[in-house]
């Protein structure tokens, strides 16, 4: 297996780009939630590029697709968190939808970069 560099990578791009989003969505959502849906959907925003970075770093095709496994799972566990934000009214529904249509983009391309690998 060839060594990817992560950071030329545009799922990594992406993942690093809603990972900023999410920071500074959460940040003017209600104090309660400091540990609570803000916390969650910041810890998945970070494992998204996290996971393709270290599957990057890993020695096999197969712990690489392990890892974009695990990042999707992560992605897919964001856009539901967007949802509830959503219904919650937590922030702009403009921008989280906007949010949710980049994290969906996100996995379809993790979806087209795992399927090399497979």
């Amino acid at each position: 297996m060839k060594r990817h560099n992560f950071k030329e990578l545009h799922i990594w791009q992406l993942g690093m780009d809603i990972a900023d989003e999410i920071y500074d969505v959460t940040t003017d959502y209600p104090k309660e939630e400091l540990f609570g849906l803000s916390l969650q959907m910041r810890k998945a925003a970070v494992s998204i590029p996290s996971n393709i970075a270290e599957g990057c770093g890993r020695g096999t095709d197969p712990q690489l697709v392990q890892f974009l496994n695990i990042a999707q799972g992560s992605a897919f566990e964001l856009e539901t968190q967007v949802y509830i934000a959503i219904r919650r009214k937590y922030a702009d529904v403009g921008i989280l939808e906007s949010i949710v249509s980049r994290i969906i983009e996100l996995q379809k391309m993790i979806d087209g970069f795992r399927d090399r690998f497979a």
